[in-house]
């Protein structure tokens, strides 16, 4: 029972925290219905549909750190982090390390890929194209980089300053997704100096802000980005209420 409807959920500035705990309590909801699926398959009853969410947050001040990532990768110590008004929290999606903050649009779906297709890396390629799809709308030409995840500026192979300007790290877990994308809007891009981000040290990092010359809502760029999502899912978009 494929169900390709995405309930988009706007929740504002918000603390990494309780929006990782909310992720965590979707991805165990469709895990739950998909174990009872695979009971029912058995036993030849009706089988329940998996609801797929994508969550679209700023966060205050965070440095997460992946489950392949370096602890000294973070510049900072607790003291540090204290007069920078940042916390720092060990996650369990894939990569290395990275900042989030006012100005910056997060997207956490939590997809069920049975839904779609089981492919991560056409998931990811997905994912980085609605980027780039996005900044295509400002005017600003956006690409990859062969062997690294993210949407890049500047990204042809050799070019002089080649900066990334969304980071992406996810989970998938029986081929339901968690964590996703972080698209720099109008972030203050001096908290990149006290990581190594992404473990990457010979890159620069850019926002959009940063790219035209003045700041952008933060809402326009994410009316923009989620049709170029629904799109290249085939997906239809079901809007709850900003919280």
């Amino acid at each position: 029972m494929q169900n390709r409807a995405v309930l988009v959920r706007p929740l504002g500035l918000v603390a990494y925290q309780p929006t990782w705990d909310l992720q965590e309590q979707l991805l165990a909801d469709t895990l739950a219905i998909k174990t009872r699926n695979r009971l029912a398959q058995e036993t030849g009853q009706p089988l329940e549909s998996t609801s797929n969410y994508l969550l679209l947050c700023e966060h205050p001040h965070v440095y997460t750190l992946g489950k392949s990532g370096k602890p000294e990768h973070l510049l900072l110590d607790e003291a540090g982090l204290e007069a920078h008004q940042a916390t720092f929290h060990r996650i369990n999606r894939g990569g290395d390390i990275t900042y989030h903050g006012p100005g910056q649009l997060v997207g956490y779906p939590i997809f069920d890929l049975d839904n779609f297709f089981t492919d991560i890396h056409r998931y990811l390629r997905l994912l980085e194209e609605a980027v780039i799809l996005t900044l295509a709308n400002y005017g600003v030409a956006a690409g990859r980089i062969a062997g690294l995840t993210g949407v890049w500026i500047d990204f042809e192979e050799g070019a002089a300053n080649p900066r990334k300007i969304c980071a992406m790290g996810v989970k998938c877990s029986r081929w339901v997704t968690m964590h996703g994308f972080a698209l720099n809007v109008n972030t203050d891009l001096t908290y990149f100096s006290h990581i190594v981000p992404c473990g990457i040290t010979d890159k620069a990092v850019t926002s959009l802000e940063q790219e035209l010359g003045h700041p952008v809502p933060l809402a326009e760029v994410q009316a923009l980005l989620v049709p170029h999502l629904a799109r290249l899912f085939g997906a239809e978009v079901i809007s709850e209420p900003t919280a």
